[in-house]
């Protein structure tokens, strides 16, 4: 009678387990499940974390912010966000400060369209801890310049201009995987400057991160998941010039099933956010 208690009360378990609904799972690059514990616990021993997102999941936001309170916590935190430009960081500055308000962060600064619900947490959390939030991202306009001319045409900045960029020239592999990955998406559409506009966006936020780290502190850093996927972008940049840096890279996928994560998707970072790809979008 016990035995067949104990076999009611194991597939009473079964079957709730089976009903509950998880908008998100965790994963190791090897496709092993792993906690939010274990992923916290990694992150306090690195350097850097690359936390990859898809800039409309809401999801990814949440564990963002939460990730970076519990971290908090345990160590002293840089921050830091392809959203926001280098140009930027004297208003960024002076909004962590209290010496702007929203308002006037919202009218001089180039802010992204959700800022508000999906950004502006991060940045708060900062500014209420007196935190660094450094704003990594090389200005749009001279991203936008390097796709229609090739990175010369960054030779012609002024030098305050050049102090928001990686230092020049850059270092640029073509033949890496992800380069070669957008040429092919973008077929007839594309030119081969196309990838080195994301390759100055990559090696000007390693070159603000690597410009910004501090002392017994974890930089985590927020950027869209394919500046930092499968080891390259912004990590390949950091190796490039600090071979020894300890990097966390967190990348972010959706899929129908988010309790098995797909071959394809193992590779793509030291940890991998496996989100139902149900869940709300912020935009």
């Amino acid at each position: 009678m016990k035995k067949v208690s104990l076999f009611i009360s194991f597939l009473i378990c079964f079957v709730l387990s089976a009903q509950e609904k998880k908008p998100y799972q965790l994963f190791d690059k090897k496709g092993n499940k792993v906690s939010y514990g274990k992923l916290l616990k990694a992150t306090e021993k690195a350097q850097v974390v690359l936390f990859g997102e898809y800039h409309n999941n809401a999801i990814v936001h949440w564990l963002q912010l939460e990730l970076t309170k519990d971290l908090a916590e345990k160590k002293a935190l840089v921050l830091g966000a392809e959203m926001i430009e280098a140009d930027n960081q004297k208003l960024l500055d002076l909004y962590l400060k209290g010496e702007i308000n929203q308002k006037q962060l919202d009218t001089t600064a180039r802010l992204w369209p959700n800022y508000k619900t999906d950004y502006k947490p991060l940045v708060d959390f900062a500014k209420e801890n007196k935190l660094p939030f450094i704003a990594t991202n090389i200005p749009r306009r001279y991203a936008s310049l390097v796709s229609k001319k090739g990175f010369e045409a960054l030779d012609n900045l002024t030098s305050e201009e050049k102090t928001w960029i990686a230092p020049l020239p850059i270092l640029y592999d073509a033949t890496l995987p992800g380069y070669v990955e957008m040429m092919k998406m973008m077929g007839d559409h594309t030119s081969p400057n196309m990838p080195k506009a994301q390759a100055i966006k990559d090696a000007t936020m390693a070159y603000f991160i690597q410009k910004n780290l501090q002392p017994n502190s974890v930089f985590i850093h927020y950027n869209g998941t394919y500046h930092s996927d499968n080891f390259e972008g912004i990590y390949w940049y950091l190796k490039k010039t600090m071979p020894a840096l300890n990097i966390i890279t967190i990348s972010a996928v959706e899929q129908k099933d988010v309790e098995k994560i797909l071959t394809d998707n193992y590779t793509k970072g030291d940890y991998i956010l496996v989100i139902d790809e149900d869940v709300t979008k912020t935009y």
